[in-house]
């Protein structure tokens, strides 16, 4: 693909994925996501500025975010998990059926067009904005989180979702954590866990999709731009463990509400161009 871009621009964009980068590995440290919050959008624009097909631009986004997710997610998991915070009893009851999740959700991919993938994006990205605009601590549905089938169902529902987003399931997990009195720090150190376990076989199954579509651009290994990855994912393990320290040290509430007008916006754009 000729990039054909001006020196300038192309600066531009490449401190703008340095940027995304590590917000990223904040977000994942702050609030135990995965980041593709920001970097879909983000990478949404830079694959349309470089060329690539209009059908394919936003499976290239969530592909190559589940890649970025992949060494991210595992840097912040580890320093959650340093400071004794994870529930691993927890994480090992709904791995299996995250992963399941994460497969169908990787099939659907392959089969679906780019309006299916972005209508996705703006349901889920909204029912989240609406669970941190709302959203009050003192919500609170029991004191234990139900164990199968419940655990497997939402486990199934996290890693489908999740992976069409590309993130990392996060937000969906400290949610139900909260619900059912569990400290925040906890919630998010034990969300932080299910990030590998989205992202890796997320990443591989974005891969398969994408095998010899035509249009991608040079350097990809199906819909994962490894060029875009390697820009990126520097910044965001660099980052990852500085969230972590904010996330045990100060109040989220600030951070929260801005994530969330950042994904309005970005459910309008999608929204629009639906």
């Amino acid at each position: 693909m000729d990039l054909g871009i001006p020196t300038g621009e192309l600066a531009l964009l490449l401190g703008a994925l340095l940027a995304a980068g590590f917000v990223t590995g904040l977000l994942a440290g702050m609030l135990g996501i995965g980041g593709g919050g920001i970097l879909v959008p983000v990478l949404y624009e830079l694959f349309g500025t470089l060329g690539a097909d209009d059908a394919i631009r936003m499976h290239l986004a969530v592909g190559t975010s589940l890649a970025v997710i992949i060494p991210t997610s595992l840097r912040s998991f580890a320093a959650h998990r340093a400071r004794g915070a994870v529930d691993m009893d927890l994480l090992k009851s709904m791995a299996l059926p995250v992963i399941a999740g994460v497969c169908l959700g990787a099939a659907l991919a392959r089969y679906s067009n780019d309006a299916v993938l972005k209508a996705i994006w703006v349901v889920a990205a909204t029912l989240m904005c609406a669970r941190l605009y709302l959203g009050r601590r003192g919500w609170q549905l029991g004191d234990e989180i139900p164990g199968n089938p419940f655990r497997a169902l939402y486990g199934g529902f996290v890693g489908l979702v999740s992976v069409l987003m590309s993130i990392g399931g996060g937000v969906f997990v400290t949610t139900m954590m909260a619900l059912y009195g569990r400290p925040m720090q906890n919630a998010v150190a034990t969300s932080s866990g299910f990030g590998p376990l989205i992202a890796i076989p997320g990443a591989l199954g974005f891969v398969w999709a994408g095998w010899r579509v035509a249009g991608l651009p040079p350097g990809s290994l199906g819909y994962v731009s490894l060029l875009g990855a390697i820009l990126i994912i520097p910044t965001s393990v660099l980052a990852a463990p500085i969230g972590v320290r904010i996330a045990h040290g100060i109040s989220r509430r600030q951070l929260e509400l801005a994530f969330a007008t950042f994904l309005l916006l970005v459910s309008v754009r999608f929204l629009l161009s639906l």
